[in-house]
């Protein structure tokens, strides 16, 4: 008890310090004094200090997406194999890296497209979600189902990797800095940072302009063209397109009309239209600055080829000098792995050769709309209105209008668990059919 008072004291300091430099930070200001006014985990986005004050290097890691996206980075870390697992050398053994590692892994789709918040003016509040996301990771608390009691027997976490485009953008900086006046030495790795230390290694001689296919809200950030500039020392031109809809378009949202073929189509040809105003260097990479991209790589990858070739009524090829014959697909995912594995040698977190993670499985889980929060507004499918979705503030870290449950596949809308059981086969290992 006496560590535990000393790290909470040091906390507090330390929050206090970092409130007194980031005056316009709200924010980030409410979520520290939020989780320092419950040490013992005992409310909504909070966690067990305590629980940081030992030997953290058999605890799992934690992973969080706006929904199940970012399963397409837990398959990458699952199969990640790009060192020695014995000495730690720099060369593929045969053995995934993070096999004895164990994964935590929560989407929050009752949120979700978190890449609309910004278009809504409700930046603050996405910030909010994500500063939750992460206090949920490092805690204990979940519900078994929407109207049980709290439980609190969840495990908390080593690491947090923010496996969503969006969240990194706008949330990247604000959980690190919780993290650091909370005093708790947790390693936060995100995918867009991941995605240009990617773009970096991978270029080559290339000297063509980047696309970066993102949802509005990353696009808006900038996030991908300052970590370009950051990664290389001559930055290529990089060119965005936002989307509103693919990304729920691949969940299977009902609310989204158009396939993802007719929205990746409709979002390639108005990228490729901006550019013919003010032609530059041919497209010759295209980064997938959203985490649900990947599940349609080969349909993004095929837009570009289809419409370099389109003729127009005079027989001209009015996109064919805008791109080039063959592209360079920037998964940011592999690349979150290996910035994962670094930094948890670097920080002296891996998990040692000859233990075992203290959780026997990955565990996965997921928001859903609370009815028995007060002014909750619902769809027709069950899920938030999008004027109650995108119409709150923020100012309450604590409020539970979600809660978060167990996922299983047959919790997922039927497009995308299928999704999960043909394209992500080491995620859809782990995760459970059926509750029941």
């Amino acid at each position: 008890m006496q560590r535990l008072g000393a790290i909470a004291i040091l906390a507090l300091f330390l929050a206090i310090a970092l409130v007194a430099r980031s005056p316009t930070n709200p924010v980030l200001a409410r979520a520290i004094e939020h989780q320092l006014a419950h040490p013992q985990g005992d409310a909504a986005a909070t966690f067990v200090l305590a629980d940081y004050a030992d030997d953290l290097r058999t605890l799992p890691i934690g992973v969080f997406d706006s929904g199940v996206g970012g399963l397409t980075v837990l398959e990458a870390l699952k199969t990640f194999d790009a060192h020695d697992n014995a000495t730690g050398a720099a060369r593929a053994d045969g053995v995934p890296d993070f096999r004895d590692e164990r994964f935590i892994y929560f989407g929050d789709q009752a949120n979700m497209p978190y890449g609309n918040y910004g278009a809504a003016g409700k930046t603050d509040f996405l910030r909010e979600l994500i500063l939750k996301d992460a206090a949920f990771l490092l805690g204990r608390r979940w519900r078994e189902s929407v109207d049980a009691a709290p439980r609190m027997d969840k495990p908390p976490v080593k690491a947090i990797v923010i496996a969503c485009n969006t969240a990194t953008a706008w949330g990247l900086d604000d959980v690190r800095a919780a993290t650091k006046a909370w005093g708790i030495p947790v390693v936060t790795v995100g995918v867009v940072e991941a995605g240009a230390h990617g773009l970096a290694a991978t270029r080559g001689g290339r000297t063509g302009a980047v696309a970066v296919l993102a949802t509005k809200a990353t696009c808006a950030s900038n996030a991908y063209p300052k970590a370009i500039t950051k990664a290389l020392p001559n930055a290529p031109e990089v060119a965005q397109r936002g989307s509103g809809s693919l990304a729920a378009s691949i969940e299977g949202d009902p609310a989204v009309r158009e396939t993802s073929e007719q929205i990746i189509d409709a979002e390639v040809r108005a990228l490729l239209r901006e550019r013919a105003k003010s032609p530059g260097a041919p497209i010759d990479t295209v980064v997938l600055g959203c985490t649900h991209y990947p599940l349609v790589e080969s349909e993004i990858v095929g837009a570009f080829a289809r419409l370099r070739a389109e003729k127009a009524a005079d027989g001209s090829t009015p996109f064919g000098t805008l791109v080039s014959d063959k592209l360079l697909v920037v998964d940011p995912a592999h690349w979150t792995a290996q910035d994962l594995w670094r930094s948890l040698a670097s920080s002296g977190l891996r998990l040692p050769a000859d233990s075992k993670c203290g959780t026997e499985r990955d565990l996965f889980f997921i928001s859903v709309a609370n009815p028995a929060w007060s002014g909750t507004q619902f769809d027709t499918h069950g899920g938030l209105t999008s004027d109650f979705k995108y119409g709150r503030d923020a100012g309450d870290p604590g409020r539970e209008d979600t809660v978060i449950v167990p996922m299983w596949l047959d919790r997922l809308p039927p497009s995308a668990a299928n999704l999960v059981r043909t394209r992500l086969p080491a995620v859809a290992t782990s995760l459970r059919e059926t509750g029941h």
